[in-house]
C-alpha cells in the first residue's frame, strides 16, 4: 500500500496548513524514474526542494516512500533523506533546521554573520 505522504497534494495541503509556502514544481518523471513529484518548500527564504521518492524493495516485499530535502548544504546536510508515514516527522525536521518564520536566525546567512 501506498504512503498517503506519496500524494503531492495532500503532502503540499499539510504544509500549507501548518503555515509553509510551497510551489508544485514537477511531477511528470517517467514510469522508471522512482521520483514521483518535486515541491519547493519556503521559496523566498530556504528554498528547499523535496522529492518523494516510491520503489518496491524486492528483498523485503515492501513498497517504500521517502523525501529527499535539498537547499544545497545552506540549512540541511546535502541531500537528506527522510523516511515517514507522517507529516509531522517532516515539520520536525523543517523546524530543527530552522526553516520555520519562529526562529530568531530565520533568514540569515550564518556563515557570514559577523560576531
Amino acid at each position: 500500500m501506498s504512503n498517503k505522504l506519496a500524494n503531492e497534494s495532500y503532502f503540499v495541503k499539510r504544509l500549507r496548513d501548518s503555515g509553509y509556502n510551497t510551489i508544485k514544481l514537477f511531477n511528470k518523471y517517467s514510469d522508471a524514474d522512482n521520483r514521483k513529484w518535486t515541491i519547493l518548500i519556503d521559496p523566498q527564504v530556504a528554498s528547499v526542494y523535496c522529492t518523494c521518492y516510491e520503489f518496491t524493495d524486492v528483498i523485503n516485499d515492501k513498497f517504500v516512500t521517502y523525501f529527499e530535502l535539498y537547499d544545497g548544504g545552506r540549512y540541511i546536510p546535502t541531500r537528506y533523506c527522510i523516511d515517514t508515514e507522517s507529516i509531522e516527522v517532516i515539520l520536525d525536521y523543517l523546524v530543527r533546521f530552522n526553516i520555520n518564520n519562529k526562529h530568531p536566525d530565520y533568514g540569515t546567512d550564518k556563515k557570514n554573520k559577523k560576531i
